[in-house]
């Protein structure tokens, strides 16, 4: 590893301090932060619309995104104004290897999804795979749900170790693998404030999505946002 890189380690509060400071830079351009957000989620789904191919490409390209999200609170950070253009700035610095580790990422998905497979999750309600109703598979899923939580779990964990990667290949220009061992190493070495962020995280998800789900216009943003708030916690970098 980089010795010139230095990993802080952290209290375990400051987890939930990341969305506090998040959601301080949120409100100083809360138009800008929500059209980035929705921005970003729109092309994501226009993606997952295109036939074989669609899904695969979105994956691939989500490192981009969150390294142009860590960008541009970064730039609003040092007095600059976001634009829309900020949403594709990642795309400017090491592509390549943002591209590489959106495959890792996929792949990791994969294999959960396999491992979920092989315990017993229902591919299907009916017996002969044809297509089926939501109760139908709940009913398939019936004692089994177990699987449905060992699936998220594998996936918050390989989210979180690999958490901080983006903004490392962006601001170091890092290889795909040096920014994993990295980012491996930064989770272990604050997993109290990694997991405080993903509790807290998690609580205003749920509560964003009462009444009508506005509360996600803010909670977004502010997740996003996040990503670079840690990362600049935690490796005390100065971009140029």
């Amino acid at each position: 590893m980089d010795a010139s890189i230095r990993v802080a380690e952290l209290t375990a509060s400051r987890g939930a301090a990341w969305l506090a400071d998040a959601f301080q830079l949120f409100r100083r351009a809360p138009l800008a932060w929500m059209g980035l957000s929705a921005g970003w989620i729109a092309i994501t789904l226009a993606l997952f619309l295109i036939p074989f191919i669609g899904g695969v490409i979105a994956n691939f390209l989500q490192p981009a995104f969150f390294a142009s999200f860590a960008i541009a609170a970064y730039r609003q950070g040092a007095g600059e104004a976001i634009v829309a253009a900020d949403l594709f700035a990642g795309f400017k610095r090491n592509m390549r290897s943002l591209v590489n580790l959106g495959a890792v990422l996929l792949l990791a998905e994969i294999g959960i999804f396999a491992v979920m497979a092989a315990l017993g999750l229902p591919m299907s309600a009916s017996s002969t795979g044809e297509q089926f109703t939501i109760r139908e598979y709940a009913d398939a899923l019936g004692g089994k749900e177990w699987i449905l939580l060992t699936g998220l779990a594998l996936t918050a964990l390989v989210k979180g170790a690999l958490w901080f990667a983006p903004p490392l290949i962006s601001f170091h220009g890092m290889s795909a693998a040096q920014a994993m061992r990295w980012s491996l190493y930064a989770a272990i070495a604050n997993l109290g404030a990694m997991a405080l962020y993903g509790v807290t995280l998690f609580a205003i998800f749920f509560l964003a999505l009462l009444p009508w789900a506005l509360g996600l216009l803010v909670v977004v943003p502010m997740m996003v946002i996040s990503t670079y708030i840690g990362y600049r916690d935690v490796f005390e970098a100065k971009p140029q």
